[in-house]
């Protein structure tokens, strides 16, 4: 269930009691609100920039005041606190923060961050637009896994995973994680268990967000079924 985001007079943003002071703070925006702008903040970093006014450079950066802009406008309930607070308390790291303070001096902004003068930011990974986003030196699990409905369990089999409508493939950090996203799509999702450390003898695996890893596609050979 989705919380709602508050903000901590001292430490910033959070869908919680603030974890450094355990203040509750004031409330920015409400649950549902929060749900909404999220989806909107997603779709149009990820695949409908041109449609709601955006410019994404190579890497998938626009203008942070060109998003708080075109969300706002979106939704007059919204401003640049609740743009800000989604932002930040992503719980998977939708999305990515950046300053020219921080790019110079070679510093990232933490996902907390409230106070960062950030100027620009990009969905973190998901696009189905075209972006080059860098690669990270994140380890990666010698096993990732992926949801999926049971209409595609033989195409997976024979095929293996491809990015379809996206990029790259997306796989999850733990079981429960990759049966959530299954669940978005069927009531009864089956999960396969990806052979990373082996599937890394292959092709790049990059950690994106908090839980997610991308990877151009994913052969049969490295797969198996756990669940079904």
């Amino acid at each position: 269930m989705t919380d709602p985001v508050r903000r901590c007079p001292d430490h910033g943003y959070t869908d919680g009691t603030c974890p450094v002071c355990g203040a509750t703070g004031e409330t920015v925006l409400s649950a549902d609100r929060r749900t909404r702008l999220s989806k909107f903040l997603s779709g149009a970093l990820r695949h409908f920039p041109d449609d709601v006014g955006l410019s994404l450079d190579d890497r998938g950066w626009v203008a942070w005041a060109d998003l708080v802009t075109v969300a706002t406008d979106r939704y007059p309930w919204a401003d640049e606190a609740a743009v800000a607070g989604v932002v930040a308390t992503d719980p998977k790291g939708r999305f990515e923060r950046d300053s020219e303070e921080r790019r110079s001096s070679g510093n990232r902004p933490e996902a907390g961050d409230s106070d960062a003068d950030t100027d620009r930011v990009r969905a973190a990974y998901g696009h189905s637009v075209a972006v080059d986003l860098e690669p990270t030196d994140a380890p990666v699990p010698d096993e990732l896994y992926h949801g999926t409905t049971p209409d595609n369990v033989d195409a997976i089999r024979s095929e293996g995973l491809k990015p379809m409508s996206r990029q790259q493939v997306h796989l999850s950090a733990s079981v429960e994680d990759a049966h959530a996203v299954g669940r978005r799509h069927a009531a009864d999702p089956v999960v396969f268990e990806v052979d990373a450390a082996a599937l890394l003898g292959e092709y790049r695996i990059t950690k994106r967000g908090n839980e997610t890893y991308t990877v151009d596609r994913v052969p049969p050979s490295y797969l198996t079924i756990i669940e079904d």
